[in-house]
């Protein structure tokens, strides 16, 4: 009789495993994904009121932004910091898709009211509806400028400019730090 050494044995089991799971269809994942991505869905494990859908005022302790919110982020939407002009990842991109403020996930702007204003920065001349971005007075610096805000955390994006294109006239010049931006699906 012949007899397989165990060694050969689980090399021999290993390989037939991997080619049953390559046989088997992958699209369940592949369908999770696209779909996750076409109803415009994130998540962010490490931040559990990170959310595309929820609306609700988003009112926590700085002591909790400081844990969930990566470091750049955290300095950006928290104190207001701005990233340096042309370095951001969203400031030149064309791509078709919508933008979510990355601490809390509320949905901002969508690609197509997105425009080249060469000045450093993504900007967009219409925000997603009324109650995504809400403005403040912002006096730093000895300029008067107004400060735009995520609706739903009260985060620091940007600022808002009155030289932008039609048909608002308005320029959200929006820093990419703060940005999610999740890709149209063809």
């Amino acid at each position: 009789m012949f007899k397989v050494k165990p060694f050969i044995k689980l090399v021999i089991l290993f390989q037939l495993s991997i080619l049953l799971a390559c046989a088997q269809p992958q699209k369940k994942e592949t369908k999770s994904i696209e779909s996750k991505i076409k109803s415009n869905m994130l998540s962010k494990p490490n931040n559990p009121y990170y959310s595309n859908t929820d609306t609700t005022k988003l009112v926590l302790e700085d002591s909790v932004w400081k844990r969930i919110l990566p470091n750049d982020v955290y300095e950006v939407s928290r104190n207001a910091d701005t990233e340096r002009p042309f370095t951001g990842k969203y400031w030149n991109t064309e791509e078709k898709g919508t933008y979510y403020c990355a601490a809390c996930g509320n949905k901002l702007f969508k690609s197509d009211a997105k425009f080249s204003s060469s000045c450093g920065w993504p900007s967009f001349f219409e925000q997603e509806n009324k109650q995504s971005v809400v403005y403040k007075t912002d006096n730093t610096y000895g300029m008067e400028r107004i400060e735009a805000l995520c609706g739903r955390c009260n985060g620091h994006l940007g600022h808002l400019f009155d030289d932008g294109p039609p048909p608002t006239g308005k320029r959200y010049c929006m820093n990419s730090i703060v940005l999610d931006f999740v890709p149209e699906v063809k």
